[in-house]
């Protein structure tokens, strides 16, 4: 992974240079996007791949015997192993390709949960869970009779940990925690959440979705269990996803769906499954989006994690640092180790009022509970205003934020 770990050879303009979107205009101002955790912009190369996939190479793949069947699925395959590499995963075929986080996370939930998961067994989440890695987990909690178990966070936006720990019991079967929070921005200490759930035998899946476009991922060095995460996120297109499952796992869950490409052999009497990673694939993929995945994990390698990190660590001091100078304004969200995400309130403000009168002067932030309402409930708030940042956003465009913040708080106070 050294690829991964040198520093940026590129200035800020140069990667903005390769944006197109970032010289847009809302309302006839300069766009100001500080909206990427909810989804990253995309460089040209993920755009003009997509373009070249649907100009001169599209075929079905994994099927066809001639030339641009067999072209695509090279293509396709090279994601999968680029992937692999990317994430320092022991096997190529431990590379799912989904939908996204949520697909990701509903099939460890469906497969593991139909496999292992029995009445009065339990799961453990934590209150700062986005509802991807709630709901599905309930499911299969109301399908089993089993039992979902929560772990509280500090005023702080921290994991509990000694309570973490007395969660734990014979019974658990199961530990999904975010590595990132979308709407917090805290950073869990996954390394000992994962040391304390192989103590006894636990395995772990990390929504990983707010972590990779911020952070270097070695699987096999955090030994977890399961990582998903999202394309449009890391700068890829939308609508594609990786699930990470170690081998002994991925082969003892049953497919969680059926159709195409997924089999073996089929007759009305009995259906063979395929290998990994078909088995979990089923019916044709989104080709366009998993070639144009590959052109997002090398941008982020041109661009290097050290870069990234300290990049956006710099954005997240220096926006902190801003909008606290308002008066009125809070931060909701104040662990040690965050990545960029500001989630903040102004007085009695809505964030919804907030947001708008932000949107009309060209700077786009998220408003709402960013689904996760049970965490909004922990901290008794209708929801916030959250700027996000990516490795493309200036200071400049913080400044903006914050006179956009004031003239919003002098109209609505």
């Amino acid at each position: 992974m050294e690829v991964l770990s040198r520093e940026s050879q590129l200035s800020i303009t140069e990667i903005r240079e390769q944006f197109p979107i970032l010289t847009s205009q809302v309302y006839g101002k300069p766009l100001v996007y500080l909206d990427n955790g909810a989804s990253s912009q995309k460089p040209q190369s993920v755009i003009a791949a997509l373009e070249k996939y649907y100009s001169s190479q599209h075929s079905n793949i994994h099927r066809g015997v001639h030339y641009l069947s067999q072209h695509a699925t090279e293509l396709y395959e090279q994601t999968r192993t680029a992937t692999q590499q990317f994430f320092n995963a022991q096997h190529a075929h431990e590379i799912i390709f989904t939908k996204g986080t949520t697909d990701s996370i509903n099939l460890v939930a469906s497969s593991f949960g139909k496999r292992f998961i029995r009445e009065n067994d339990e799961i453990i989440i934590s209150t700062m869970e986005h509802h991807s890695n709630i709901v599905p987990w309930q499911m299969v909690c109301e399908e089993k009779k089993a039992k979902l178990k929560v772990i509280p966070i500090t005023d702080s936006g921290e994991v509990d940990f000694e309570a973490f720990k007395q969660l734990i019991s014979d019974k658990t079967k199961m530990i999904s925690i975010c590595h990132v929070s979308n709407t917090l921005g805290t950073v869990n200490p996954i390394k000992q959440i994962i040391q304390e759930a192989k103590k006894n035998g636990i395995p772990v899946l990390l929504d990983g979705a707010q972590a990779v476009p911020h952070t270097a991922v070695d699987v096999q060095e955090l030994d977890v269990d399961f990582y998903a995460f999202s394309s449009h996120k890391m700068y890829g297109p939308t609508g594609f996803g990786v699930l990470y499952g170690k081998e002994k796992w991925l082969d003892q869950m049953p497919p969680y769906q059926g159709g195409g490409d997924m089999i073996k052999t089929v007759t009305f009497e009995k259906t063979t499954y395929n290998d990994l990673p078909h088995k979990f694939e089923a019916g044709t993929p989104n080709i366009a989006d998993g070639i144009a995945f590959n052109e997002a994990i090398s941008f982020i390698q041109s661009v290097g994690y050290d870069f990234i990190h300290k990049h956006e660590n710099e954005l997240l001091n220096y926006g902190t640092q801003q909008l606290k100078s308002i008066e009125g304004l809070r931060v909701i969200g104040e662990a040690k180790e965050k990545a960029g995400v500001i989630s903040f309130l102004v007085g009695d403000i809505h964030p919804y009022d907030m947001g708008t009168i932000l949107d009309q002067l060209g700077i786009a932030v998220r408003t709402g509970h960013h689904c996760t309402e049970p965490l909004m409930n922990r901290f008794n708030i209708p929801g916030t205003v959250r700027a996000s940042f990516a490795v493309y956003n200036t200071r400049e465009e913080i400044d903006k934020l914050v006179e956009g913040v004031l003239k919003a708080k002098k109209m609505l106070q």
